[in-house]
């Protein structure tokens, strides 16, 4: 591990302002995924910002009707709450089915949303990997790429984005609260808060130097039946195959978000419009350009059939 500063600030605003005074500054809360980084010299932040003692733990109804969810909530208590586990069902789900318990107790809500793809040439140093080492190359196209994107891809990048809460939040319309080093505070749409790799796949989402989460807020509750489906190569701790997040209306409509096939939650509207003439219909429009390897072909009828027995579920 390279030589590193470290401070502890005590608000928002403190922790921004510390991001932009110190050139590769990183904050640090859980630290569950940016440790193990650095301990690959993956990452090496020549400064730390530990952010634990900001608040931004807590989870509040909104004027809106929906809730506010602190950036610093842990995923184990975000799954446990019982507004979320009642309104929010799907999120809870997906939650529940990443990671550890000890992880979970660790891991925070900002952090999850910018844990790193776990692309076996993204952790392997010795391999090229644009979003380590930026025009070095991918040794993912052309090599073993069975856990890897099948669509919103690109010639520079396969990687998929690991995180199965924040599959749940895009099928919620979330929101991703910021504040900058000036004071300014912004609240971006998830569905535009991760970008897609294109020839620059180390740039992961649309935060600016030294911006800071501070809560991702969910509208009100939509109703009908809640259903995260994981599947996975075991049963417990390990990454999305494919994961599908879905909440279901008694008519067939409804909203649905994929996991592990893409380099962001994958959710594309005109699908939805298409749930009540079946999962095929609907999985053909989601995946419309997918372009998979020989190793991830798979992945694409797995999609319709994971999406099926979704849509079975719900139904009763």
């Amino acid at each position: 591990m390279k030589p590193f500063t470290y401070e502890r600030v005590t608000t928002p605003a403190e922790a921004a302002t510390a991001a932009a005074r110190t050139q590769g500054a990183r904050f640090i809360a859980g630290g569950t995924n940016l440790l193990d980084l650095m301990k690959l010299q993956i990452e090496v932040p020549t400064h730390l910002i530990d952010v634990n003692r900001i608040g931004l733990d807590r989870i509040e109804a909104t004027p809106e009707g929906g809730v506010r969810i602190g950036a610093l909530v842990r995923n184990t208590d975000l799954a446990a709450d019982r507004r979320i586990r009642k309104d929010y069902g799907v999120l809870s789900r997906a939650l529940l089915a990443g990671a550890s318990g000890q992880l979970r107790n660790r891991a925070t809500t900002a952090g999850n949303l910018l844990q790193r793809t776990r692309c076996p040439y993204f952790y392997d140093t010795n391999q090229a990997c644009n979003k380590r080492k930026p025009g070095s190359g991918c040794a993912a196209i052309g090599g073993f790429s069975r856990q890897l994107g099948v669509i919103g891809t690109s010639e520079a990048c396969i990687a998929t984005h690991p995180s199965d809460m924040a599959i749940a939040m895009r099928a919620l319309d979330a929101a991703v609260e910021t504040v900058k080093p000036d004071g300014t505070t912004r609240a971006i749409p998830l569905a535009n808060f991760h970008v897609l790799p294109a020839d620059t796949p180390h740039v992961e989402t649309v935060l600016e130097s030294g911006e800071l989460i501070t809560a991702v807020t969910l509208p009100a509750p939509l109703g009908g039946t809640h259903v995260y489906h994981k599947v996975r190569d075991r049963a417990s701790y390990a990454f999305a195959l494919v994961s599908v997040a879905a909440v279901l209306q008694h008519d067939g409509s409804g909203r649905v978000a994929v996991g592990g096939i893409a380099p962001k939650p994958w959710r594309v509207e005109a699908a939805e419009a298409a749930l009540p003439r079946g999962a095929k219909p609907a999985a053909d429009i989601l995946l419309a350009g997918a372009r998979p390897t020989k190793d991830n072909a798979f992945k694409l009828p797995l999609v319709a059939r994971t999406l099926g027995a979704v849509m079975a579920q719900a139904r009763g």
